[in-house]
């Protein structure tokens, strides 16, 4: 059973959240849920192409496509969530509206070149 359709609807939820958090100004988790649904849409389409996605690393994901977009996403994997991430403070006191801007606007760019490649994919079936 190939799930990649669910995977993608996780990814456009995840970014949903990126884009309510960063309004509520909780841009640690704007930027946490930006870089999950690039990932989750990285993913649905390696699914789509019937091959195995393992690991949490869009960069590592989407090598050649979007690297740019996917190496900062990375970069909002484990610190906006761990106080340890950083030598002091919490990590919402280290991100911005600028920051959780750009990782939404990325993780939604990554999410809708995944969604036309999984068209594009089902039309050739």
């Amino acid at each position: 059973m190939n799930r990649a359709g669910d995977w993608l609807r996780q990814a456009e939820r995840d970014l949903y959240q990126a884009q309510i958090s960063q309004q509520n100004e909780v841009h640690e988790w704007a930027c946490f849920a930006a870089q999950q649904s690039a990932e989750k849409a990285v993913k649905a389409l390696h699914l789509q192409l019937g091959q195995d996605a393992w690991g949490h690393s869009v960069l590592k994901l989407l090598r050649q496509l979007l690297e740019e977009f996917a190496s900062v996403l990375d970069a909002y994997y484990i610190p906006p969530r761990y106080p340890n991430g950083f030598a002091e403070g919490a990590p919402y006191e280290y991100y911005t509206q600028k920051q959780s801007e750009e990782a939404i606007h990325y993780a939604r760019e990554i999410v809708e070149f995944v969604r036309t490649q999984m068209a594009r994919c089902r039309d050739r079936a």
